[in-house]
């Protein structure tokens, strides 16, 4: 097997047709990874996701470091995997955020019931309040790995 380091351009081509990864945060010395959606502004090099509140934002709004995991897996033996290190920024509704909530909005809507899983009740409790977050990006890295086959 042969394992490459991505460029930045290969690692944002991965960014740019995915839309679901792994969220890494920590509080307090504990990590605590969660599957996301999400959606690549390659614009403004940032990640943006719709959540409901709860263990991942309150820990995120503590520490706003994170990293999102995305992977593309043919089998064992062909696989990409990038990772993206960045910061954690609420969009609200203030007007300074305005261009963001509208960027955020154009690019839910191009993946089909974007507002899933988030918007959805957990077990037998109501849904949560909800809110848009953005992962501004700081550093990506990624690694392919291949197998000729004889």
């Amino acid at each position: 097997m042969l394992v490459h380091e991505l460029s930045a351009a290969e690692c944002e081509e991965l960014l740019a047709r995915s839309d679901f990864g792994r969220l890494a945060c920590a509080y307090e010395n504990q990590p605590y990874v969660v599957p996301v959606h999400f959606s690549f502004d390659v614009e403004r090099r940032c990640l943006y996701a719709f959540s409901a509140i709860g263990q991942k934002v309150e820990w995120m709004r503590r520490n706003p470091k994170v990293c999102v995991e995305v992977e593309d897996i043919r089998d064992k033996d062909h696989w990409t995997t990038v990772l993206v290190f960045g910061r954690y920024e609420e969009i609200t509704d203030a007007p300074a955020h305005k261009g963001a909530r509208e960027t955020a909005q154009e690019l839910f809507e191009k993946r089909p019931e974007w507002w899933y899983p988030a918007a959805a009740r957990v077990g037998r409790r109501e849904s949560h309040a909800v809110l848009i977050y953005r992962i501004r990006i700081e550093r990506v890295t990624g690694r392919r790995a291949g197998r000729d086959r004889v």
